[in-house]
């Protein structure tokens, strides 16, 4: 076991997204130095703060990673277009960064004998046939669906991860991240709390996909980022499921939101589009035994954290104003 903090040097791939900007932030909190890569495709600068032992450096990681020759402890590589929109419209780029991008970080990771965490999804697991989801299920995924880009890329770095464990010696982290959310998220990013949240603030109809009888369990950032960094210096390989086993149906998350912003929005129903997902909940057996992994915030408290976030930026002109 390896305690990160003052004098470690870390690097953080996509570290100014959602998950990657909190990690960054636990880590600064620990005395650690910090050099944070991104290439503001979907993360944003806002979500970074100016600090003594923050480095960050605008650059795509599949074009190689320009951070220095000084070595660095850790490497976490979080770099990924991660919402369903971006299923669409970053296809290519998805399966790039979690290709190029992950062999790329995983060649630094191994030539300065640092550790690697590797930040996974729930989405190998694909749409499951078994409930909750164990690390040791393969998963039931479409290979050629509208999901595949992110669902196929992300099985592809596992094993790339596997490999350099295996076979050459790599110590390395695997992690399988669940439904996270929290302040900083796009409000457009098309995932079921950012788009809830922003179409009740602005007083539209929250639109569900389906009937909303498909369940997700929501996972709130700070929760996760305390699971990274238990995983990170635990040593442990994994994979570890990560996340909580609040699971919510899709229409109860849309009556909590409406109940938390006091939103007069209706609810609309329109198709459920091919892929989503039936049921989502990890196992989290193996993060309690091996990590001591206990989620402390509750849905209803979380989401009131996000949406107070929402408000905030909503009237500093950080999220535009239907």
């Amino acid at each position: 076991m390896t305690t990160y903090g003052t004098g470690s040097r870390i690097l953080v791939t996509g570290g100014a997204g959602l998950v990657g900007s909190h990690l960054v932030d636990a880590l600064l909190a620990k005395g650690c130095d910090v050099t944070a890569v991104d290439n503001f495709s979907t993360g944003s600068k806002a979500n970074l703060d100016p600090h003594e032992r923050l480095t960050v450096v605008e650059a795509d990681v599949t074009e190689g990673l320009p951070v220095g020759e000084a070595p660095f402890d850790a490497v976490l590589h979080f770099a990924c277009p991660a919402s369903p929109v971006d299923f669409a419209t970053l296809p290519v780029e998805i399966l790039r960064v979690d290709s190029v991008g992950t062999l790329h970080a995983l060649d630094r990771a191994l030539a300065d004998g640092a550790r690697f965490l590797m930040a996974s999804t729930s989405e190998v697991y694909g749409d499951p046939l078994v409930h909750p989801q164990p690390e040791s299920y393969w998963g039931n995924v479409n290979p050629i669906g509208v999901r595949s880009c992110y669902d196929e890329a992300k099985r592809f770095s596992e094993a790339a991860v596997a490999a350099y464990h295996r076979h050459k010696g790599l110590d390395a982290a695997i992690v399988r991240i669940f439904n996270t959310y929290g302040p900083r998220m796009r409000p457009d990013d098309g995932r079921v709390v950012p788009s809830f949240i922003s179409q009740a603030l602005a007083g539209e109809p929250l639109t569900i996909h389906g009937d909303g009888s498909q369940t997700r369990s929501l996972c709130y950032v700070d929760d996760l980022v305390a699971g990274l960094v238990l995983l990170l210096e635990s040593g442990e390989y994994g994979p570890v499921n990560l996340g909580t086993e609040y699971e919510l149906t899709v229409r109860e998350m849309a009556e909590v939101v409406l109940r938390l912003t006091g939103s007069s929005s209706t609810i609309e129903y329109t198709d459920r589009p091919s892929d989503d997902p039936e049921r989502r909940r990890p196992d989290l057996t193996k993060a309690r035994e091996l990590l001591g992994y206990e989620p402390q915030v509750h849905y209803e408290a979380g989401l009131k954290s996000t949406i107070d976030d929402f408000v905030a930026r909503r009237a500093d002109g950080g999220i535009a104003v239907v």
